[in-house]
């Protein structure tokens, strides 16, 4: 419990310190994309917290109205018909027909103080839909990719060139429309002055678009002498703490809008002298397949050198 409330307080105040962790060669900042810290943006809050949080805000939010307006109605006995006097509960069930503008006609605001609250807590509820309902279809509207990168990254040669290799596949068995992939390497320089500091590099991809991107797309960036990887190993990637992003966009077909994806590869995640598995198989009636399983995996070239350049 200690520990939650911690959280909710960091969330409310505004923090100067930003805790940035590499573990197990992953970059990554402490607490980025965390819901609980956006209190202070509850538009931001709402539409990114789980399923079960919004509907619990949503939940508390809506008794809570209700109750705060049950109270008001009490503050003035008999001012609603057909009511006991001084029930909560009956104060409550009619602030919830009036919120939702139910009205059964057995209850009914009675004085000029009651017909006022009654007209604020109208104004309320419409209000009050009309956010939910935007809500909810944000979150619903909001552009998925279901794309599946493979968990290992290979090196191996291509024409004579040692070639940075990994692949996707579009899961929904839809196509999506002028996809196109970048691809950036981020590692820990030092400058001729001593400088230290967080560079990023474009790799360059022998292609970095498909007009339609329906299965499996492999991504080859050649390790020649222009590559940022050139000469490197797994150790000297580690020891600059070396980071790939690999963004991929695109239009999809189903709902015509612009989704995105990523992955990162940590050094440990790039295998050298391995060559991705062959997912792609002819049967003898001429039909050919792509089989899933062997997706993410990788087998090792017999190859003496395990550094490029």
């Amino acid at each position: 419990m200690k520990r939650l409330i911690q959280l909710f307080l960091n969330g409310l105040r505004r923090r100067p310190v930003v805790h940035i962790k590499i573990q197990t060669g992953r970059f990554k900042i402490v607490g980025l994309g965390a819901w609980y810290s956006y209190w202070r943006d509850p538009y931001h809050l709402l539409l990114t917290v789980p399923w079960t949080g919004f509907i619990a805000i949503i939940s508390l939010l809506y008794f809570a109205t209700n109750m705060l307006f049950a109270l008001l109605y009490l503050l003035q006995p008999g001012s609603v018909t057909n009511t006991n006097p001084g029930s909560f509960s009956d104060a409550f069930f009619f602030s919830v027909q009036t919120l939702a503008t139910i009205g059964y006609g057995v209850m009914a605001p009675q004085t000029f103080y009651s017909n006022t609250i009654v007209t604020i807590e109208a104004m309320a509820g419409l209000v009050g839909v009309a956010l939910m309902t935007g809500l909810s279809f944000a979150r619903f509207s909001r552009p998925t990719a279901r794309v599946l990168f493979s968990r290992p990254a290979v090196v191996m040669p291509y024409e004579g060139i040692p070639t940075l290799m990994f692949r996707t596949a579009n899961q929904r068995r839809n196509q999506i429309l002028e996809a196109q992939m970048q691809v950036y390497l981020m590692r820990d320089d030092v400058s001729s002055e001593g400088h230290a500091m967080r560079r990023f590099y474009d790799l360059k991809l022998l292609r970095r678009q498909t007009p339609s991107f329906t299965l499996s797309w492999t991504l080859m960036h050649p390790i020649d002498s222009s590559s940022p990887l050139y000469g490197m190993t797994t150790e000297s990637l580690l020891r600059t703490n070396v980071t790939i992003v690999a963004s991929l966009s695109g239009i999809d077909e189903t709902v015509t809008q612009t989704i995105h994806a990523r992955h990162v590869y940590a050094p440990q995640d790039i295998l050298w002298n391995h060559c991705l598995a062959d997912i792609f198989y002819n049967t003898e009636d001429g039909h050919r397949y792509i089989d899933y399983s062997y997706f993410h995996e990788a087998r090792a070239l017999e190859l003496a050198s395990t550094a490029v350049g």
